[in-house]
């Protein structure tokens, strides 16, 4: 399956060495003007070849709009476009049919789909496959500012160095503007330098590292979403799996209010003028699945980059006797750092929903 979405649905299609990938957006709200330069710049900080922390295979991920938009905005029509593939070295994944790649989707793609998966990069399994989710989510993200609603993430961790978090309660637009249009985007930029030896340790050694991601949305106004199987928790979590490597979320304290006390855990409520604010944001904005018009906060775990240069130990499909495995190909020593704008582009169209259920878009 992959088709997302209730009232703007998404279909994402292609393979990461076939001719191109692309996105189909329906249910978009017409006459919405499109900048062209800000849907770059989000395809900018995803794209693979411009960093040391990321896959040395340069794609310029340039979108091709086909449909769907007439002078720089929005028609009502489906929105379809696609991005070529330009920079593909498919010989290096020949023997992957038969030799699954440890902690890739090599070996139940092959059973799934009766040994037709298209191998190559990871075909539909690929990473490749956020670039058009990033596209659909910087089209959402512009129509979302249009109505005061914000989003931006940071690398809350790369192994065991951490980030500076969010302050639940007053997050500055100053720092969802630099964070949001950045490629190592921090709260505490001097984490950066250790992030980065880390990583450039892992990628000397031939292997790879997990981390997090730490996301806000500002601005949704409060009663957004439903109890129980369409909360905001719900649909959000929904479409962050789709994100290949993602492995667990959690939304506010998340795991962490299993051990508070409910006096530490519960949010306070007071009147700010005439709106009703919390003193802290342990709920992470959500409340029965409703947005109660604070910061809604959610951090995402990464998992490590699987193809690793390292000899690993796998199965021969074809002969059905264990076997060795050396991964050729070019791969990220750390996913986290490219995976920052997904997670932006995912909530973004996760809200861009919600608010369409409500007639508030």
């Amino acid at each position: 399956m992959s088709s997302w979405g209730n009232a703007v649905k998404i279909s994402i299609f292609g393979e990461s060495h076939g001719n191109g990938i692309g996105v189909v957006i329906d249910g978009l709200p017409s006459g919405e003007k499109l900048d062209m330069e800000k849907i770059y710049l989000q395809m900018g900080r995803r794209a693979p070849g411009k960093d040391k922390a990321a896959t040395p295979r340069l794609e310029k991920d340039f979108p091709e709009i086909l449909s769907g938009v007439l002078n720089d905005t929005t028609t009502g029509a489906p929105l379809c476009a696609v991005i070529k593939n330009t920079n593909t070295r498919s010989q290096d994944y020949g023997n992957l049919l038969t030799n699954p790649r440890p902690a890739h989707a090599d070996f139940t793609g092959f059973v799934r789909y009766n040994g037709f998966n298209d191998i190559r990069g990871g075909g539909h399994f690929s990473g490749r496959l956020t670039a058009p989710l990033v596209f659909a989510g910087a089209v959402c993200r512009q129509i979302l500012e249009r109505r005061n609603i914000k989003i931006a993430a940071h690398i809350s961790s790369i192994g065991d160095i951490q980030d500076q978090r969010f302050d639940g309660t007053a997050i500055s637009n100053e720092l969802i503007e630099r964070l949001s249009t950045t490629v190592f985007g921090l709260i505490d930029q001097s984490a950066e330098a250790p992030m980065r030896e880390l990583i450039e340790n892992c990628r000397m050694n031939r292997d790879s590292i997990g981390g997090t991601i730490e996301c806000a949305i500002v601005g949704v106004p409060v009663g957004v979403g439903s109890p129980m199987f369409y909360g905001i928790e719900n649909v959000i979590s929904s479409i962050i799996f789709g994100i290949p490597a993602v492995k667990g979320i959690e939304f506010g304290a998340g795991f962490d209010a299993s051990k508070m006390r409910g006096s530490e855990n519960n949010d306070e409520f007071y009147y700010d003028g005439d709106t009703v604010k919390t003193r802290t944001n342990h709920h992470g904005g959500i409340l029965g699945g409703i947005s109660s018009g604070m910061p809604i906060i959610f951090r995402t775990a990464i998992k490590p980059t699987p193809s690793i240069s390292q000899e690993q130990k796998t199965v021969d499909l074809d002969t059905k006797s264990d076997s060795v495995l050396e991964i050729h190909g070019r791969h990220d020593p750390c996913i986290v750092v490219r995976a920052v704008p997904v997670v932006e582009a995912a909530a973004a169209v996760a809200i861009v929903n919600l608010l369409a259920e409500v007639q508030k878009l």
